[in-house]
């Protein structure tokens, strides 16, 4: 899977996307993420990106041309499944949508900043707006970090342990129970006596109460309850 990211600021991603699990995807060729600086394709001295809104509104928007541009030079290299902006109108961002990009051959990010992203790319080259949650950030960065980190994770092989990834929280639909580690009993306080018992039936019982449980209490909307 190759991820091209597209920003004003690319120095905020170069730790996240260069440690951990994403670290080893990139080292086992399971993935390659690819950053690019926006300034690269605008014109004139100062590389300039942004400019003011028409209509007067207070900010700065990016420009039409140097995004164009990047995206059109990437498309003539490879083909593209989804063109995402990073956005706060669009769809909310889950587990079943990182699933779902985690299938894809090659995906283009596209950073928001500034008051946002000419409506005209928005409206002609994009195909996919996601949002990671209802705030203002100071730019896409960060939710194209969050994007790339939840998909790279879940591709076969980039975890040592695929089954972890498949317990992980919301990949039923529900939270995920508790979890205990050694020792067994540490200030007075004791692990469930059923995940030290070795009876597996009875502990996947215990999880499966116990993530319904947490899910009731602490997230009812993924229930449907109120």
């Amino acid at each position: 899977m190759r991820i091209d990211i597209l920003t004003v600021v690319p120095e905020l991603l170069t730790s996240p996307l260069n440690e951990s699990i994403l670290r080893r995807a990139q080292e086992k060729g399971l993935a390659e993420i690819v950053v690019h600086n926006i300034r690269d394709w605008a014109e004139g001295r100062h590389r300039q990106v942004d400019d003011y809104p028409f209509g007067g509104e207070a900010g700065m928007v990016l420009k039409p041309e140097p995004v164009f541009r990047c995206i059109q030079e990437l498309k003539s290299q490879r083909e593209y499944d989804e063109v995402i902006y990073t956005s706060p109108d669009g769809v909310r961002y889950d587990q079943r949508e990182a699933n779902r990009l985690s299938t894809l051959g090659n995906i283009i990010i596209l950073c928001g900043h500034y008051k946002g992203l000419d409506h005209r790319i928005r409206e002609h080259l994009v195909t996919r707006e996601i949002s990671i949650g209802d705030y203002v950030l100071t730019g896409g960065e960060l939710a194209a970090a969050v994007i790339a980190d939840s998909v790279v994770r879940i591709i076969p092989g980039a975890i040592g342990d695929e089954a972890s990834a498949l317990t992980d929280s919301f990949q039923d639909g529900l939270l995920a129970p508790p979890v205990y580690t050694r020792p067994a009993e540490f200030n007075g306080w004791k692990v469930p006596d059923v995940l030290l018992s070795g009876n597996f039936a009875e502990i996947e019982k215990w999880r499966e109460e116990q993530a319904l449980e947490r899910t009731r209490l602490l997230r009812p909307d993924l229930l449907g309850e109120t």
